[in-house]
């Protein structure tokens, strides 16, 4: 079978825009470091200029529509310009779990408000999801929303809302707004700007990073008063709402492009072992590992590319979301695990020391790669969300709404 894309002419012309653009506009010393989460202050304040460059030419969400500040783009030109951008070892950035909440469930002067601006890059959000008591159990929110007027007024707490920009312009995700109303019935869906009175953040020190490029934190609301209009949805419509969020969260869009380098860097430091004669180059066991490991990022491509592709081409969708983020997260596990077995302590050499292979990329991820088992709820909750759609659960479940089940557009 035959699972390489092929591009038209008029598509490899636009690879050859993009590859271009790139090159007339990304300085060397403006290209990705090794650790994402470990730019300087110069490139920092770059790729945040750069980002609303991308958004204003479309690159930045380049399937959403034109007239809300998208590209209107395929899928197959979006594969493009993911290829371009790892190949020249740049940033697309945008915040897209955002997205599809406003798109499908907002107004029109809602779209106007929020998901334009997003979509230009002039604007970030930040998920505004767990709370301290509940973890990933989103149905026993208790952060309360109390109508006052034309207003909503908010009290409560998070945990974990964060990114790689030192502040949101809104903090977005569900309140308790009717306690009385069954589960499932009794949340609203808020964009909270920030900064407001009566908020307040408090950073959290984790194993992953906590510099201003790369945190998380506390969240704390007291008396936060938000206009009415920053409701998206219903008054009762806020578990729905958050679950077309979490369907993309859970891996329900699949991925048009990606490439496992630290599958790659497994291999290739094997290779070069091997070509020097020294150990672990010629180990067979490690070798076997090393392939397994390259195996498994062939499929994991594979997973995510045949749910972007059912979602580009709005296919009905059950469990293949799910299944595509449960296998990365396992895979990811595996990876790290075996690039420690393959390199040993220069596994966990930092990006900044002379004798780390690969310029550090496996210590990033032995870091990332254990914080990335707890994004979207933990490993426990991929697979019930898995047994649900398949079946084999207490209950069963369909798949939210998306931008490509319930509008017009795919995106």
């Amino acid at each position: 079978m035959d699972f390489q894309i092929h591009y038209t002419d008029d598509q490899e012309r636009f690879r050859i825009e993009v590859r271009s653009w790139l090159e007339e506009n990304i300085p060397a010393s403006m290209r990705l470091p090794v650790d994402p989460a470990d730019p300087t202050e110069e490139q920092w304040q770059f790729w945040r200029g750069m980002h609303r460059k991308l958004g204003a030419k479309g690159w930045l969400h380049p399937t959403y529509p034109k007239e809300y500040g998208g590209g209107g783009l395929s899928g197959e030109h979006e594969t493009i310009i993911l290829e371009e951008f790892q190949r020249a070892d740049v940033a697309r950035g945008g915040n897209s779990l955002s997205l599809p909440p406003l798109l499908v469930w907002g107004t029109e002067e809602q779209k106007q408000k929020f998901l334009v601006p997003l979509l230009k890059g002039e604007m970030i959000t930040w998920e505004k999801l767990t709370e301290p008591h509940s973890g990933a159990d989103l149905a026993s929110y208790q952060s309360r929303a109390v109508r006052d007027g034309d207003s909503w007024i908010l009290n409560g707490s998070a945990v974990f809302p964060g990114g790689h920009e030192t502040e949101p312009s809104w903090y977005y995700g569900p309140m308790l707004t009717d306690p009385q109303a069954p589960r499932h019935r009794n949340l609203g869906f808020f964009m909270i700007p920030y900064p407001a009175p009566g908020m307040s953040v408090q950073w959290m020190n984790l194993v992953h990073g906590q510099d201003k490029f790369n945190r998380k934190a506390f969240l704390f609301m007291d008396d936060v008063r938000v206009p009415a209009d920053h409701l998206i949805g219903g008054d009762h419509s806020g578990w729905q709402v958050v679950n077309t969020t979490l369907e993309q969260e859970h891996g329900g869009r699949g991925r048009a492009f990606f490439r496992d380098e630290i599958a790659v860097s497994i291999v290739d430091y094997l290779h070069q072992k091997r070509g020097l004669g020294k150990h672990p180059g010629g180990d067979p066991v490690l070798q076997q590992s090393a392939v397994d490991v390259f195996i498994d990022a062939h499929l994991d491509e594979l997973f995510g590319m045949r749910t972007y592709s059912m979602y580009m081409n709005r296919q009905e969708m059950s469990w293949e979301g799910a299944m595509n983020a449960l296998f990365a997260r396992n895979h990811r596990l595996r990876n790290a695990a075996t690039a420690r077995d393959v390199m040993q302590m220069y596994a966990m050499l930092g990006t900044h020391d002379p004798l780390t292979p690969h310029g550090g990329v496996q210590e990033v991820f032995q870091r990332t790669s254990f914080q990335a088992q707890h994004g979207a709820g933990s490993r426990n909750i991929a697979k019930v969300v898995l047994a649900r759609r398949i079946g084999i659960s207490r209950t069963k479940e369909r798949p939210a709404p998306t931008p490509a089940t319930a509008t017009k557009y795919t995106v």
